[in-house]
């Protein structure tokens, strides 16, 4: 009778048992199926990628803040000289007023090493999130998850959605220049 009453009461933990299986085995052929999508998707769904374009934020940024306060200090050197040259009050009011203000544009240039800071951290969390997913790849085979279907992408069919091309990605002005010649 102990028999009976064990497989009695086993059923039910055997379907529950059966759910949970059915359940796991779900949500890793899920997971196979994103850690492949991430590992061989479309170019711009994968970590490298949004690195190189935060890269390029990066230094886009600090070669447009350089050259603005290389054109500042230039300014000021020239409202500098402008002011050694006059004697009229009003003249020399107004170069003070401009040395004011290209101080303030070149403080205003900050933004720039914030802005790095910033992006820096946002590139190190995906290179960390990156290296967790190699390792989700590894652990289950690189194989099985390339042999993965790729799910049809959301967003980026538009070709004038994905902004400036990275450095080596874009076309050249040459061979733009042969499609209108």
């Amino acid at each position: 009778m102990s028999s009976k009453r064990s497989t009695v009461t086993a059923a039910p933990y055997d379907k529950r048992l059966k759910f949970e299986i059915l359940n796991l085995s779900q949500y890793i052929e899920r997971f196979r199926a994103e850690i492949a999508r991430l590992n061989k998707g479309a170019p711009d769904a994968n970590f490298k990628n949004m690195s190189d374009h935060l890269d390029a934020i990066i230094a886009h940024t600090d070669s447009a803040t350089h050259e603005i306060l290389k054109n500042l200090e230039e300014i000021s050197d020239l409202v500098g000289r402008l002011q050694t040259k006059t004697k009229d009050a009003e003249a020399a009011a107004l170069c003070d007023k401009a040395m004011e203000k290209t101080t303030s544009a070149m403080e205003a240039c900050t933004f720039q090493d914030i802005t790095g800071q910033r992006v820096t951290k946002i590139i190190r969390s995906m290179q960390f999130v990156e290296e967790r997913v190699v390792a989700m790849v590894e652990l289950m085979g690189r194989d099985s998850v390339e042999r993965e279907p790729l799910p049809a992408a959301k967003l980026g069919k538009d070709p004038l959605l994905n902004g400036p091309q990275l450095p080596g990605n874009a076309i050249s002005q040459d061979d733009i220049d042969k499609l209108f010649a």
